[in-house]
């Protein structure tokens, strides 16, 4: 008798629900395990997506991925954000996205994830400031650099950074689609001008 085809999508949300319910983390690493290892990495990405907000869902699911598609740039920045979020340290995350940055050099999140794991403060400003430099019309990133900028002009009084968060702010600032926004990046603003250094 030939066993009826796996529904994935079914099966991991009833591994996902039942995560839920427990809290057991082991069995969900089992449950996922023993599914990864029974279907091919394209019918894991399509099944994955609704549960990518869930590293410990999304991580176990992408290591096959990648193990099976080690050039496949957006995979590798799904497990590297996975990682990260599950605590995983910079030096792992990062090699994946230096991978995943060979793979697709305009991959965006790739480049997120790169400056992300930067752990010296100077280092990390600089490497958003590459970001929103390949990347113009990228908010987050821009919100980086400039959040970035702002904790390295405050800790090292560094008059460069605090130009550079400023700018960066006031970019944000007309960029910005609500009065909500515009009113706290203005807070935000007036801090840093009335800063002394």
């Amino acid at each position: 008798m030939i066993a009826p085809p796996l529904d994935l999508p079914a099966a991991l949300a009833d591994a996902v629900g039942a995560y839920e319910a427990s809290g057991n983390v082991g069995a969900l690493m089992e449950r996922l395990h023993t599914l990864r290892a029974t279907v091919t990495p394209d019918a894991l990405v399509a099944a994955a997506e609704p549960w990518l907000h869930m590293p410990e869902v999304a991580g176990p699911l992408y290591e096959r991925v990648v193990d099976e598609q080690p050039t496949n740039a957006r995979a590798l920045v799904i497990l590297a954000n996975a990682y990260w979020l599950s605590g995983r340290g910079p030096e792992v995350v990062g090699e994946l996205a230096s991978r995943a940055l060979a793979s697709d050099p305009q991959n965006r999140g790739a480049w997120h994830m790169w400056a992300l794991t930067e752990s010296n403060q100077r280092d990390r400003t600089i490497r958003w400031l590459q970001v929103t430099q390949r990347f113009p019309e990228d908010q987050l990133a821009k919100a980086a650099l400039a959040d970035n900028a702002s904790s390295l002009a405050a800790a090292e009084h560094d008059k460069e950074a605090l130009a550079l968060a400023i700018s960066a702010y006031e970019e944000l600032w007309a960029n910005s689609p609500t009065e909500q926004q515009r009113a706290a990046l203005e807070t935000a603003l007036n801090t840093l001008r009335n800063y002394s250094l």
